[in-house]
């Protein structure tokens, strides 16, 4: 019997029982539909994170803070003196969780270190435009070589001689702009209290308006500040505090070659803990999201693969009564002439189809679905998320997926193939 023959009589003798078929096939569907969905889910949103990531812009920076020695502790613990706030509001214990002058020397003499710089701590009241109604808003200073998503504009120079700053979206009505183009280039007031509470205000140029995404990573109502209006605040937030506070930083921008490898930049990070500093580079704190993300996509492919499993027992189980129906069959077959051979690759080809029918309808099924699920989402709440494609199906995977399957319905379809090529052709001729 020719190759196209066989193949023809497997696929024609699938459909002998149609409903025990569709059965085994919708079983299949399940585990292949949830396994494709579930693959191209996690595919998207990890694609969308390192998109983020690449286009942040920061390779050669990572922040480095002091390393918490006083771990917490479940039980009752004796009250000390030295660790009652003193007159700064500062308890001992949380003083020394500051980076000092010292301990910036410190980081820029470790090797691979090229310079280091602290965080300056900003706090801004209120932003305004022409004498009109001040906002509430927080403020963070951008990091070296950060690149903003944003709807309009450029993001503020890190060093530039003058304030520059990038508003959220959100604030382009509230501040009387037209629209976001119409923001970029124009003068911002800023509100800033010193240590004493009094009122200063200072004029910063807007630069770009950031639009409504993950990158940011932080609310709505975040300003973001160049080195330069990050230093004029912070001067201003410590009028009248105490020298000696004036020095302390919550962490540091380390920078170091843009070219090292992965396994240089966890060595650098080995020295730093050594000299009792904990550091982290953006990459490492948004691929968190990323493990995250893998730990749910592996839960439910689980339950995809728990069903393929299921769906391989109904192949055996098809097959089995297919075998145990066409004994007379498989008998006549073999006493023309038909070698076991052929009768095996007969059974497993039919297995092999029952695989196809039932990843093939799950593939396309899941594609379909997916499609309709980021058309009604993005005009929800993916509607903030510019650029972040849900499902995102690589054929490499899909046809990963297919093999996958094709292969577990060949395995699952041995045994009862193996029974039909053994069986001698005069039992089987007898088999009533």
């Amino acid at each position: 019997m020719r190759i196209n023959d066989t193949i023809g009589t497997a696929i024609g003798n699938t459909f002998r029982s149609k409903t025990r078929t569709l059965l085994t096939v919708l079983a299949i569907f399940v585990g292949a539909f949830t396994l494709t969905l579930t693959s191209a889910l996690g595919a998207g949103i990890n694609g969308y994170i390192t998109e983020t990531v690449d286009g942040f812009g920061v390779r050669d920076v990572m922040s480095a803070y002091k390393e918490q020695n006083a771990a917490p502790s479940d039980e009752p613990q004796e009250y000390e003196p030295a660790d009652r706030a003193g007159a700064d509001g500062r308890g001992a214990q949380v003083a020394a969780s500051y980076l000092t002058q010292d301990d910036l020397d410190d980081i820029a003499d470790i090797e691979g270190v090229e310079s280091v710089e602290p965080t300056l701590s900003t706090t801004v009241d209120s932003i305004a435009r022409d004498g009109g109604t001040p906002y509430s808003i927080m403020a963070v200073q951008l990091v070296p070589g950060q690149n903003l998503q944003l709807d309009e504009g450029e993001t503020p120079a890190y060093e530039s001689g003058r304030a520059e700053v990038a508003i959220p979206a959100a604030f382009v009505d509230a501040l009387g702009f037209d629209d976001a183009s119409s923001a970029v280039g124009e003068m911002l007031t800023l509100g800033v209290s010193d240590a004493d509470g009094d009122p200063h205000a200072f004029d910063a140029r807007i630069t770009g308006v950031i639009g409504d995404g993950f990158a940011m990573g932080m609310p709505t109502n975040v300003l973001s500040l160049n080195r330069s209006a990050a230093v004029t605040i912070s001067a201003l937030n410590q009028l009248g505090m105490a020298d000696e506070l004036t020095d302390l930083y919550t962490n540091a921008f380390v920078h170091f070659d843009a070219a090292a490898t992965d396994a240089e930049i966890e060595a650098l990070q080995d020295r730093l803990a050594d000299a009792g500093f904990a550091s982290s580079t953006v990459q490492q704190q948004l691929g968190m999201i990323t493990s995250v993300v893998d730990g749910i996509v592996f839960v439910l492919n689980a339950f995809a693969i728990i069903a393929l499993l299921a769906a391989a027992f109904g192949i055996v189980n098809t097959l089995y009564m297919s075998v145990q129906e066409r004994t007379r069959e498989i008998g006549l077959m073999k006493a023309i002439g038909l070698g076991s051979g052929h009768v095996f690759g007969l059974f497993s080809i039919e297995a092999v189809f029952i695989g196809l029918l039932g990843s093939t309808i799950g593939v396309l099924l899941a594609v379909l679905a997916a499609l309709g699920v980021s058309a009604g989402m993005a005009g929800s709440f993916l509607a903030d998320f510019d650029g972040l494609q849900l499902f995102r199906f690589e054929p490499v995977a899909i046809a990963a997926t297919v093999a996958t399957i094709l292969l577990l319905a060949f395995l699952a379809g041995t045994l009862p193939a193996v029974r039909a090529a053994r069986q001698d052709p005069v039992t089987s001729l007898r088999y009533e």
